[in-house]
């Protein structure tokens, strides 16, 4: 049975956590981001964990983060990060919800952003942009395939990204 939660999913830099944050400030519901829960867990950053540990065990505590969502949350607004789409169950976590743009708009969104060195420098994938651009080719198809809603963000205010996402919510 699908959870009564929304789970965004979308490529590294399109704004997940962001709307996720202004959606729970307009909408006083939770959130939690699935990063931030692994993270937590390891007690160190995404970063660390994939030179240290490397991919593979990142994606296993993925799958362990979405196996605890089915099982212990329900009516939560959840961001997740960009690879988060590959779990087994992630239909069952609740309402997935894409949030799509182009790649040139979502590398210019961080390249272009007050605080863009900060931005860039948690996504080391964008400082080669042929590779972040191959790997965004390469899971386009997949977001679109187990999306249950498709919202274009691309140059889109905030207030009207929320405002749809939330015509799929019961949160």
């Amino acid at each position: 049975m699908k959870k009564n939660n929304i789970i965004l999913i979308g490529f590294m830099g399109i704004g997940k956590g962001t709307t996720a944050r202004a959606y729970a400030e307009k909408y006083k519901c939770f959130i939690i981001d699935t990063d931030d829960l692994i993270e937590s867990k390891e007690n160190q950053k995404i970063k660390n964990i994939f030179d240290e540990k490397g991919e593979k065990y990142f994606r296993k505590l993925e799958q362990e983060c979405a196996d605890w969502i089915v099982s212990s949350v329900d009516n939560t607004f959840i961001s997740c990060g960009g690879g988060f789409y590959n779990v087994k169950n992630l239909n069952k976590l609740g309402t997935v919800i894409l949030l799509d743009a182009s790649y040139d708009w979502i590398y210019n969104r961080l390249s272009t952003a007050e605080n863009s060195k900060a931005k860039l420098k948690k996504r080391p994938l964008f400082s080669e942009p042929k590779k972040a651009k191959k790997l965004y080719k390469e899971r386009e198809k997949a977001y679109k395939k187990i999306a249950d809603v498709i919202i274009d963000v691309e140059n889109r205010d905030m207030k009207s990204i929320i405002k749809e996402i939330h015509k799929h919510s019961y949160i």
